[in-house]
């Protein structure tokens, strides 16, 4: 997708509302790679090793952030309802909600609009910031 090809050439609006949605809900996958493992590793003060066996599971050859049981990321702080690692957050969840799957077309922007209450708010991003978030990761 190049920007002549976008349906957003004016850009689309979104301000993280710190809800937590994105962090929460139905089990899933936070992909990361070994540069994100030593990023958060180094904040909860654990070697890389150490890390991996609390805290990451193999999907195949990709790895991912183990979850709770009810699907919340393992650094989800409930009470905050915040990132216990935001400093070093994945680049996947950086890169919300500007995904290849969110902005594919109008309608799935508009699902990600229902689901994310920060999406189609706040200021707008444009459409070269858009293309570089959704190329850093595929979803």
């Amino acid at each position: 997708m190049n920007e002549d090809q976008v349906w957003f050439k004016d850009g689309l609006k979104f301000k993280c509302s710190q809800c937590g949605d994105c962090c929460t809900g139905a089990p899933g996958y936070v992909w990361v790679n070994k540069e994100e493992i030593k990023a958060m590793a180094a904040i909860v003060n654990l070697d890389i090793a150490e890390f991996e066996a609390k805290y990451v599971r193999r999907v195949g050859v990709r790895l991912s952030l183990i979850e709770y049981p009810n699907g919340d990321c393992i650094f989800f702080d409930n009470q905050t309802r915040g990132c216990s690692v935001y400093e070093a957050r994945p680049r996947q969840c950086r890169t919300w909600p500007f995904w290849d799957s969110n902005i594919k077309n109008e309608q799935a922007w508009k699902e990600t609009c229902e689901v994310c209450p920060g999406s189609g708010q706040g200021q707008v991003h444009t459409v070269e910031h858009i293309l570089a978030q959704s190329k850093v990761i595929r979803l």
